[in-house]
């Protein structure tokens, strides 16, 4: 699986959420403390400013490389700065079968919708499954479409189901993504673990998903995630504790940029400023951060100086 994190709150240079973290985005693409592989496959992001010539659109960049490989890093993300970011590395297998391209890259922007949307997860025989979920497909969505990974399409069949951007649409249309997921995985007769720990960011908005299927198809695997993520890679057992362990979540207030320091002055969530989303823990102090378990959507809004937080519970 992939790496995501985003980050809702003050104007924060993007070095102190994508460079200078003990366990930073651009260091989980060569060490990730919760994945047993390297995420070399490209990486991207999204970012929003209110010094942006328009600071309702995102500047986005995207690179089909490793992230420690690319020599923009130290020109481009100590230049910048945002109040709202989506991050993304991406893990895949070096095969014949991967494209490794700039369209591969996450987050992806659709026009027409406010989202930006990236995913640690996987959707197997996607390109099958497309046979029954097509139907439920937006024409205006569909022909943006440029590159060949399962988060692109996922992203066009969970945009093209949600009837607005409100809160209860958006946990609506994950619900339904799912039961249609599940449903077209049944009739086609193809069964297999599916993750979708996504994460869907507009300017000051982050929503946070942890759902998806088990090895069956179906949508309450059930285990203990820690055991189940001690057995050896490449075990249907440590593919189960993926996709059930949880994301995590920090908030609080004034994050700590000086001399590359990083962190959140303690506080409680109606005192909060900021607030991150992501795959793993950034710190050392892993205490710190709450989790967002699997089957569980998270809603993280920069609500005038503060941020609301909203946890509730996917009924699928």
């Amino acid at each position: 699986m992939c790496r995501v994190l985003a980050y809702v709150g003050p104007e924060v240079p993007l070095k102190s959420l994508l460079l200078t973290p003990e366990n930073s985005l651009l260091n989980q693409t060569l060490d990730p403390e919760r994945h047993p592989q390297l995420q070399l496959a490209g990486w991207g992001f999204a970012a929003w400013s209110e010094n942006f010539c328009d600071p309702e659109k995102p500047f986005v960049y995207r690179r089909p490389m490793a992230a420690f490989y690319d020599d923009n890093v130290p020109t481009v993300v100590p230049a910048l700065q945002a109040h709202t970011m989506l991050a993304h590395v991406r893990a895949a297998s070096y095969n014949a079968h991967v494209v490794l391209a700039d369209e591969n890259c996450h987050p992806f922007v659709f026009d027409g919708s406010p989202w930006t949307i990236a995913q640690n997860g996987f959707v197997p025989g996607w390109q099958v499954l497309q046979r029954e979920l097509l139907p439920h497909c937006k024409d205006e969505y569909l022909t943006q479409m440029t590159g060949t990974t399962d988060t692109e399409f996922l992203s066009v069949l969970l945009l093209s189901v949600m009837e607005s951007d409100s809160d209860e649409d958006v946990k609506r249309a994950v619900e339904e993504v799912v039961r249609l997921v599940a449903d077209a995985r049944e009739k086609l007769g193809e069964p297999g673990l599916t993750k979708m720990k996504m994460a869907l960011v507009s300017p000051r908005r982050v929503i946070g998903i942890n759902t998806g299927l088990g090895h069956q198809g179906e949508t309450d695997p059930r285990g203990d995630w820690r055991e189940l993520r001690k057995a050896e890679p490449g075990t249907d057992d440590l593919s189960l504790g993926m996709l059930l362990e949880p994301m995590y979540m920090l908030t609080g207030r004034h994050l700590q940029t000086e001399q590359g320091t990083y962190g959140f002055d303690e506080c409680g969530d109606e005192d909060a400023t900021s607030a991150i989303f992501a795959s793993e823990p950034l710190t050392d102090e892993t205490e710190d951060w709450s989790m967002l378990e699997f089957g569980q959507i998270v809603f993280l809004e920069k609500d005038g100086e503060g941020i609301t937080r909203t946890v509730d519970d996917l009924k699928v």
